[in-house]
């Protein structure tokens, strides 16, 4: 449903912006991006290995299977939740051009053991793209909830009644608790909707059981004050990559180092890196460069290899909840 927001830090009565560093980029900028740009060519295709598809597990369990870039299924509470799900061969508006998946989706949507409960964090088309939420609705039909000034992008895939959170709101949705959390980042589908509708990420609660997904995020304060709000999170799902150039994307994603950091304020028990090697033309990293920097940052802040790690494409990790 959508909401009409009042006026706060974030919100001007207009657009939204970011409370401590502005993310707002002019079209010069984009365009001294791509005249300057230095990008490392990725692989056409990867064939990723096989992995086993996930099974439910018991209410007392963590389970988060990567499915590529920034899409998870997330179990808590003996509920699954799909997290920004992208199955489509682009991240972009248009079939024929925008950023191209180089490696198939981590397991076939099929795959699932079921969907209880959908979240989306933005309206960037590597987070919401509609041919995989019409998929996802005709399959299951599940719960919504997503940001100020997104139901209506979840409309046109056929959701209803989508509750739409501020920062720090909360809901109750398919037996859990969802908080919608602040984020640096920006909006946009279109030339003419930037920061028309809020972005952000989520901690899902159930019982003692805690996992915060940053979606997207660019260094700030923010990690502070979602610690202070969650002080246990059993899992925290953190952007790594898209990163490069820094000059351009510094107040947007984060890098590696940034999100070791952002790792050890939150006092995650366990993180996991996400937001990368997957779409080609997002970024001018490396493929492999955020997960060889993640293991340098690691390494230097004196973590083990299993506080701070990326999950092979399609695998599950399980943990005990609380």
């Amino acid at each position: 449903m959508q909401v009409t927001p009042a006026r706060s830090d974030h919100f001007d009565g207009r657009v939204f912006h970011n409370v401590h560093d502005r993310t707002d980029k002019t079209l010069a900028d984009v365009l001294a991006w791509r005249r300057q740009s230095h990008r490392i060519p990725w692989p056409r295709w990867i064939e990723d290995p096989p992995q086993p598809p996930p099974a439910r597990v018991a209410a007392g369990r963590i389970a988060v299977t990567s499915i590529g870039h920034a899409s998870f299924l997330l179990q808590i509470g003996g509920r699954c939740l799909l997290l920004d799900p992208v199955w489509s061969p682009r991240a972009s508006p248009l079939s024929f051009a925008g950023p191209k998946r180089v490696r198939a989706p981590g397991q076939p949507l099929e795959a699932l053991p079921g969907v209880d409960l959908l979240l989306v964090s933005h309206n960037h088309y590597d987070h919401l793209d509609l041919a995989t939420l019409r998929a996802v609705r005709q399959r299951w039909s599940p719960p919504a909830v997503t940001g100020l000034g997104n139901a209506r992008h979840l409309a046109k895939a056929g959701f209803r009644a989508v509750p739409e959170l501020d920062w720090w709101q909360s809901t109750e949705a398919a037996g859990l608790r969802i908080t919608y959390v602040p984020a640096q980042h920006f909006s946009a589908r279109t030339p003419f909707d930037r920061n028309h509708s809020l972005w952000g990420g989520f901690v899902i609660q159930a019982g003692e059981a805690t996992v915060y997904f940053a979606a997207d995020s660019g260094w700030c304060p923010h990690f502070a004050e979602i610690a202070r709000a969650f002080p246990r999170i059993d899992l925290a799902l953190l952007p790594i990559g898209a990163y490069e150039p820094r000059w351009f994307m510094r107040t947007q994603h984060m890098d590696p180092g940034e999100a070791v950091r952002a790792h050890q304020i939150l006092g995650a028990r366990r993180s996991i890196g996400m937001h990368f090697g997957t779409f080609a033309g997002l970024t001018d990293e490396a493929i492999d460069g955020p997960e060889t920097w993640l293991a340098e940052a690691r390494a230097e802040a004196g973590l083990a290899t299993e506080d701070f790690a990326t999950l092979p494409f399609g695998a599950t990790l399980e943990l005990p909840a609380g």
